[in-house]
């Protein structure tokens, strides 16, 4: 029965059946270390293509180290045991992620259990390879009870903390600082959680600092691509100067449609220069906003409720990574409106330039008529000549008759007949010529 019903499946119906189950959360229980690490793509040059390829090499070494059977290639997700620490890794489009968690002892103080975390027993070989991938660093502590107020601020160097009861049994605390060891900080207490709601609460705290980490990663293009907008818009302006001071002077139609062709090669130009920064900043642009999206749905999953006097972590993000991502939006819009711009006014030079070039036309148009005209009087002249010559050669032809005929004795005097028919014989030739025009222009 089960082989009979497993045909009528959709080819895709497994695979997607089992893909709300394919990352599952870490089980942990207090007390727990964790050292979380996010190893971007090689290339930042263009979309990441071969990103899901060099992840997998990277795991397959760390695989490799230990003597373990890294997972298949394609596969986006790869949990194991290897004894001394569990490791769970994702890949995504652009990065990938490790997160090993370890057991920790009983009654160990912050300082001492940030001192012994997960990534001791990660081979130096296997690190050094990361070198220039690393996005995101972070080791994460999970307590049990309250625990002091001293002890935690010893356990970070920065004097601002932000913190909160989330998820209705725990506290989260932290300073989203890189510490003197390059690693930030994560404090979570247990105070009440349920059954494998530690390792939800982990993850999602986690992926925050990742994606709030790869979201600003589009803050320094859009703060480059600032200086960049800056020389087009003034361009633009000087470009459009230009051409209100070209219909102002008083110059000739050829003169002021070289001006506008020169004009309609630097807008082209402008175009071009813009176009350019709009493809190197457009993905990025795209990816930081689909970060942030994703680091907003995370923190109101935690369910913050505030700690008197300590900032929480959406008051954070509001504080600091908001206005990050508002820049990034703006210039993004300021691409697309200067990108409209340049497009009206290439639009206006190119009308502008037609219409000279129609006015060239016309006159071209006006010469060539007058032209006809002049070849059609000429014409006239030659036909005037035409006639003549004709008329003399039949009339020569006709004397030649008269001579013969004199001779003959039929007629007394040629030269009186000859002179009678000049009138009649240039009338036929002119006759005749219009008649032949008048069927050629038929």
């Amino acid at each position: 029965m089960t082989l009979a019903y497993s045909r009528l499946n959709h080819a895709l119906r497994v695979p997607l059946a089992a893909e709300i189950h394919s990352r599952p959360f870490l089980k942990l229980d207090a007390p727990e270390t964790i050292t979380h690490l996010a190893v971007y793509r090689d290339s930042e040059a263009g979309p990441p293509n071969g990103n899901a390829l060099i992840q997998h090499v990277t795991l397959a070494a760390l695989c490799a180290h230990f003597g373990v059977a890294a997972p298949v290639e394609g596969a986006n997700y790869f949990y194991h045991d290897f004894g001394r620490f569990r490791l769970k890794w994702e890949c995504h489009t652009e990065f990938s992620t490790y997160t090993f968690a370890t057991p920790s002892r009983d009654a160990v103080a912050l300082s001492d259990a940030f001192a012994h975390m997960p990534l001791a027993h990660l081979p130096q070989q296997w690190l050094a390879s990361l070198e220039g991938r690393l996005m995101v660093a972070a080791h994460v502590v999970l307590e049990r009870g309250e625990g002091s107020a001293d002890e935690l601020q010893r356990a970070f160097e920065s004097s601002t903390l932000v913190g909160a009861s989330v998820m209705q049994g725990a506290q989260l605390w932290t300073d989203f600082t890189i510490q003197s060891d390059g690693f930030s900080r994560f404090v979570i207490r247990d105070v009440g959680m349920r059954a494998q709601q530690a390792g939800r609460l982990v993850q999602r705290v986690l992926e925050i600092e990742t994606y709030r980490m790869m979201a600003l990663l589009g803050l320094p293009s859009a703060q480059q691509a600032g200086g960049v907008l800056n020389a087009i818009e003034a361009e633009l302006a000087a470009l459009a100067g230009a051409m209100v001071a070209t219909d102002a002077a008083p110059s000739g139609a050829h003169e002021g449609a070289v001006s506008d062709q020169a004009l309609l090669d630097q807008i082209t130009r402008l175009a071009a220069r813009l176009e350019k920064l709009s493809l190197d900043n457009s993905y990025r642009f795209s990816a930081s906003k689909a970060y942030f999206g994703l680091v907003r749905a995370r923190i109101e999953e935690l369910r913050e409720v505030r700690i008197e006097g300590v900032p929480t972590v959406e008051e954070f993000m509001d504080r600091r990574l908001a206005p990050a991502m508002n820049t990034c939006d703006a210039t993004a819009a300021r691409q697309d409106a200067l990108g409209r711009r340049i497009a009206n006014t290439n639009d206006l030079l190119r009308t502008r330039v037609g219409i000279v070039q129609e006015m060239q036309n016309r006159q071209i148009l006006q010469s060539m008529n007058a032209r006809a005209a002049q070849q059609l009087r000429l014409q006239q002249a030659v036909e005037g000549l035409s006639v003549a010559a004709i008329s003399y050669y039949v009339i020569g032809l006709v004397s030649y008759l008269g001579k013969g005929a004199k001779v003959l004795g039929m007629i007394g005097n040629p030269d009186v007949v000859v002179g009678a028919l000049v009138p009649f014989v240039a009338a036929g030739v002119w006759l005749g010529l219009r008649h032949m025009h008048r069927r050629m222009h038929g």
